[in-house]
């Protein structure tokens, strides 16, 4: 490929990017400040945020989490947020002795209360270990956050909450999923600091 067609390549994959966040940014704005409200209620009533998802979606599932722990833009308190996906050792466990489909399951059953929330993130909507910690946290009565892609899946369904990005292609789902994480992260920041 000469440098020229690497150029255009480029340039249209950021351009495709940039048209999926424009066309959220006009249709959905509405859905995600329902979420960052929901979700800044259950930090305030003292709750939790639990986050699970597969491959590039766990990986996004432990950076927000480490955003609201940490920090976003503001010093501030930490906050209370746990990526299901960070702890190995229950992971490989879990999925040993259970079978894969539980290892969010087993641990919402176990560290999920009725006043947090569950985020839970997969690009197709339809990961049936995502699902089952959907499930299993509504048994319990906690909030369930869904951000999915494509149709939607069965999340799009399920979850009390759902944000649905308008691809098909995974890696342009989970680049709006972290867009839109960053933007619940500073409403959640300016929310607690005033």
């Amino acid at each position: 490929m000469k440098d020229m067609d690497k150029k255009e390549l480029i340039r249209r994959e950021l351009l495709a990017s940039a048209e999926i966040k424009k066309i959220m940014a006009e249709k959905q704005a509405e859905v995600i400040l329902e979420i960052a409200r929901l979700l800044i209620r259950v930090i305030k009533g003292r709750g939790k945020i639990l986050l699970c998802g597969n491959g590039g979606s766990a990986a996004e599932a432990q950076h927000l989490a480490a955003e609201l722990v940490g920090r976003y833009r503001r010093a501030r308190r930490a906050l209370p947020a746990l990526a299901l996906t960070a702890d190995t050792a229950a992971l490989t466990a879990i999925g040993n002795d259970f079978g894969y489909q539980e290892v969010f399951l087993r641990q919402v059953e176990a560290l999920l209360d009725p006043e947090d929330a569950l985020v839970a993130l997969s690009t197709s909507g339809n990961s049936p270990n995502v699902l089952a910690a959907v499930a299993a946290a509504k048994a319990k009565g906690a909030a369930t956050v869904g951000l999915t892609g494509r149709d939607g899946g069965a999340l799009g369904r399920h979850a009390g909450l759902s944000l649905l990005v308008p691809a098909a292609q995974t890696a342009r789902i989970q680049e709006a999923h972290l867009a839109v994480g960053h933007i619940l992260c500073g409403l959640i920041e300016a929310a607690l600091s005033d």
